[in-house]
């Protein structure tokens, strides 16, 4: 499982290239972080925001395990994608990654961007996900502050290696969404919002978009 991840000494890099680096083994590692959630996890403090993590990760694991889908993988992607559309506030993660350059985007580039930028991260770590042989989880607990939320856990290779694991979420009526997944300190988001700030600074913010057509053609 450590192979999926990405070294911390990428992330650190201040030469971000879209082409060879847009969406690392880093993503993998997020979603992969969110698929551990279920049985085998060890009992921790939990409250509404750590259940609705646990229901979306039952629906995805028993998605996995269903023999009749296992042989339609058009239709298991199909599934595991509308359950975690449920979970994951897309439209929230690609606002923030973008930061400040969201509020220049038109409502027709907003309405471009988010289902590119959702596409991407589904596409990049479906495979990740299919393939997943299942890790040891401890709920360290969570922290509620109005409608968002802290879900913390830690994450147990088979060499027990400990991974921490924050999921950022805020309530969407009566469902909390994720907005943000930290691994071992580094934030998906505050990743991507390097990497975007750095390409339409030295470029344009149409050159990110081309960057992130090729990428999902060529997934």
């Amino acid at each position: 499982m450590r192979s999926w991840f990405l070294t911390l000494s990428w992330i650190r890099s201040t030469h971000l290239e879209v082409e060879k680096r847009m969406l690392p083994n880093f993503l993998c590692r997020t979603i992969v972080a969110l698929v551990l959630i279920f049985g085998l996890a060890t009992p921790g403090l939990a409250g509404e925001p750590t259940d609705h993590i646990k229901k979306t990760t039952d629906k995805m694991i028993t998605i996995l395990h269903d023999p009749v889908l296992k042989n339609n993988v058009a239709e298991r992607r199909k599934m595991l994608r509308m359950t975690l559309n449920e979970r994951f506030d897309w439209t929230e993660m690609a606002r923030r990654s973008l930061a400040n350059h969201w509020e220049g985007l038109t409502p027709e580039e907003k309405k471009e961007f988010v289902p590119l930028f959702t596409d991407l991260l589904e596409r990049t770590y479906m495979s990740r996900i299919e393939n997943y042989s299942g890790d040891k989880v401890d709920y360290i607990g969570e922290r509620v502050k109005g409608n968002f939320s802290l879900v913390k856990v830690t994450i147990f290779t088979d060499k027990q290696t400990e991974i921490p694991v924050i999921y950022k979420m805020k309530k969407e009526g009566p469902e909390w969404t994720i907005y943000d997944v930290s691994i071992e300190g580094v934030s998906l988001v505050k990743n991507y919002q390097q990497q975007f700030d750095s390409i339409i600074l030295s470029s344009s913010y149409q050159s990110l978009l081309d960057k992130l057509k090729e990428k999902v053609a060529k997934n």
